[in-house]
């Protein structure tokens, strides 16, 4: 069987669905490094195994051995608080699991991508994990075809297997704070529509405006960069808005939140008083700020442990880590 068709195998989570049991369950129970369970449930799942033609992925298998004990992790950038986090959270999962984990940046260039891409390769990693952003990226689609083990950490394209924060729950859970404080004037800046992260915070914060019956016109919803100057020029447009601004915004992520502030502090504004203000991710800085940052908190260690879990599957697995609102001094009662 060529690795094309080793590709199209039986997996776990189809030995899983046919046994009633978890995923989690069913891999134990194959797994051949441990004595195996002579409980009712393991021979079923053993027989249903057997069954559907179920063969076990050695390259998978290989990887949680560590077969080479290095995993390959791609970011856009490490100046980046979140990219920076993220790859901590990796690197200790990794390291508890007895594995190295190296990183590559690669920008947001393509062809930068796929040099850093093969360069990892070059090093005989187990597997990729891709912390890249781009919905419109074909390296996953590059990388299914080649049969390399990859993963996706902070987004999804839909058919690689991925893990990251529920980003629709944590926009939801930041706008509808904001509508919890009595806030009707709401505005969101949001990231790159190219990002997974961008569109589903966004979802989120209409879904909670929309229970409320609150609008949200096209002229509060300002798609950006994801940097600090990006939320300073974003913040300046709305405050400047003398006829009607904001009295609460919603940033989706937490430099973003800082240009705000900044904005917000050049235009005579008090937030946490005059103006609300919402970050997302809760970077170590947020709780530093002159006025603490209410922020929704990415459970990076959780992404990083289902991510790691997920490498060397080829279901197209999704998990999504619950995000936690953590108030602080930028949001306060709506004054009008």
């Amino acid at each position: 069987m060529d690795e094309q068709q080793e590709r199209h195998i039986v997996t776990l989570k189809d030995v899983a669905a046919a046994s009633g049991v978890s995923i989690s369950t069913v891999s134990r129970v194959l797994d051949d490094r441990t004595p195996p369970s002579r409980s009712e449930t393991a021979e079923r799942v053993r027989r249903i195994a057997d069954d559907l033609g179920y063969r076990r992925n050695m390259f998978a298998s290989g990887l949680r051995r560590g077969a080479t004990g290095t995993i390959g992790v791609l970011v856009p950038r490490l100046t980046d608080h979140v990219m920076a986090l993220m790859f901590e959270a990796i690197e200790r999962t990794a390291r508890a699991r007895g594995s190295f984990a190296v990183v590559a940046t690669c920008g947001d260039d393509p062809a930068e991508e796929r040099r850093a891409t093969e360069t990892l390769l070059d090093r005989n990693v187990d597997g990729l994990v891709l912390a890249t952003a781009r919905l419109d990226d074909t390296l996953p689609a590059s990388l299914r075809e080649r049969g390399v083990p990859h993963v996706l950490a902070l987004r999804t394209d839909g058919v690689s297997p991925s893990a990251l924060g529920d980003d629709e729950a944590g926009g939801y859970f930041a706008t509808r704070h904001l509508v919890d404080l009595g806030h009707r004037e709401i505005a969101v800046i949001t990231g790159p529509w190219f990002t997974s992260s961008a569109r589903d915070r966004l979802a989120g914060a209409r879904r909670a405006l929309a229970e409320a019956g609150i609008e949200l016109p096209e002229e509060r919803v300002i798609s950006t960069g994801y940097g600090i100057e990006s939320g300073h020029v974003a913040g300046r447009s709305l405050l400047d808005d003398t006829a009607s601004p904001p009295t609460a915004i919603f940033a989706a992520n937490d430099n973003l939140a800082i240009g705000v502030v900044a904005a917000a502090s050049a235009a005579g504004l008090t937030v946490g008083r005059d103006l609300s203000v919402v970050g997302y991710n809760d970077i170590p800085l947020a709780a530093m700020l002159p006025v603490p940052l209410t922020s929704v908190r990415t459970a990076f260690d959780q992404i990083a442990a289902s991510a790691l879990d997920l490498l060397g599957s080829t279901d197209g697995a999704v998990t999504r880590a619950l995000p936690t609102l953590i108030p602080r001094a930028s949001t306060a009662a709506a004054t009008r």
